[in-house]
């Protein structure tokens, strides 16, 4: 029931429960921790209401919305509950999207939705950009030395999670099937959203790829297609690696390549791979376009997959161009409005 039967006003917890319950996981297929993201943010508004405002949670309607209750709530959490720049915007952005969400469904609420977008935060603070320098990512990627099957199939994961400047989500869920080592070398990416692209793949990945397949999946072409790439054994069975488990062989990597690059950052992830690959693309002139379309930033549709195979050598050109030698570029090319364009890519 869309409509309290008494006052005929939209039901807040209505819209609230399909946006959040049928919209953004059946229509937008968004990930489960999107999800809860955004019900922490609709929470968090809950929770000003009723500390700051005393309004009860039963009788939370759209009109505890308006401009004047989320400029109050915006300061509320920036300085009684000290929240940081990014989490106050992430909130804000949350129920501007609700709210979004409401006016396509009901006509009256279309001047909520339009009051709330004007609403801004505090400017984030830019924070400096990680990634790793040529030396740090050579030392990373020839940390395992192959001496045990265990440690050529991590230097595998590596090569491949730098190379195709992926989520480590997106490589921890490759399977046999994803992988095609024919010309053209490409190996078929899901991202969020479920949404799914194709990445080239450079002529000594395809390399490293065909010998760790004859060890790893003997005669791959009669294993099924749904076998994960990166595996290990448990009571005889292939088990997919966990992403904890991913992020354990980088800081296993990583602790054993400060031996030879001691500057190698402490603190290490999977996801600095994905923006160390972005940023040597950059350095090598590739254009930001074509970079964020590796990285998967553009919505898909049914003739994606076409357009990834008509852009297939051009793509290829500029990651080759990247791999393996990278030429000495002046770094004052990196203007910071670019840096941040590169630093916010996810």
């Amino acid at each position: 029931m869309k409509r309290y039967p008494n006052t005929d006003a939209p039901n807040f917890w209505s819209f609230a429960r399909d946006y959040l319950h049928i919209y953004m996981s059946t229509v937008r297929k968004c990930s489960p921790k999107t999800i809860e993201a955004y019900r922490i943010s609709l929470e968090c508004f809950l929770s000003y209401l009723a500390t700051n405002e005393h309004v009860e949670r039963e009788v939370v309607s759209f009109d505890h919305f308006d401009r004047a209750h989320l400029k109050a709530w915006l300061a509320w959490m920036a300085k009684d509950k000290n929240y940081a720049s990014n989490t106050i915007a992430l909130r804000l952005s949350a129920v501007k999207a609700f709210l979004a969400y409401s006016s396509q469904e009901e006509l009256t609420l279309v001047a909520l939705s339009q009051a709330a977008k004007t609403l801004r935060t505090p400017a984030s603070p830019k924070k400096p950009i990680e990634y790793l320098t040529e030396p740090e990512t050579r030392a990373i990627l020839c940390a395992f030395t192959g001496k045990t099957a265990k440690a050529r199939r991590n230097r595998m994961l590596l090569i491949l999670l730098y190379d195709t400047a992926a989520r480590v989500s997106e490589i921890t869920a490759l399977t046999l099937g994803n992988l095609s080592l024919g010309p053209p070398g490409h190996v078929t990416l899901t991202g969020k959203g479920n949404k799914t692209r194709i990445v080239p793949l450079t002529e000594k990945t395809i390399d490293h790829l065909g010998v760790y397949l004859a060890e790893f999946h003997t005669n791959s072409a009669r294993q099924p297609t749904t076998r994960p790439l990166f595996y290990s054994l448990h009571q005889g069975l292939s088990m997919g690696l966990s992403v904890d488990t991913a992020a354990a062989i980088l800081k296993e990597s990583a602790r054993s390549g400060r031996l030879n690059c001691p500057s190698i950052p402490k603190t290490i992830h999977c996801h600095m791979l994905r923006k160390t690959k972005a940023m040597d693309l950059y350095r090598q002139g590739v254009p930001l376009p074509i970079i964020m379309r590796l990285l998967g930033h553009e919505n898909t549709s049914t003739t994606a997959a076409f357009y990834a195979f008509a852009t297939m050598d051009m793509m290829r050109q500029a990651v080759d161009a990247a791999t393996p030698v990278f030429d000495v570029v002046d770094e004052n090319v990196l203007t910071e409005e670019r840096l941040q364009v590169l630093y916010s890519l996810r």
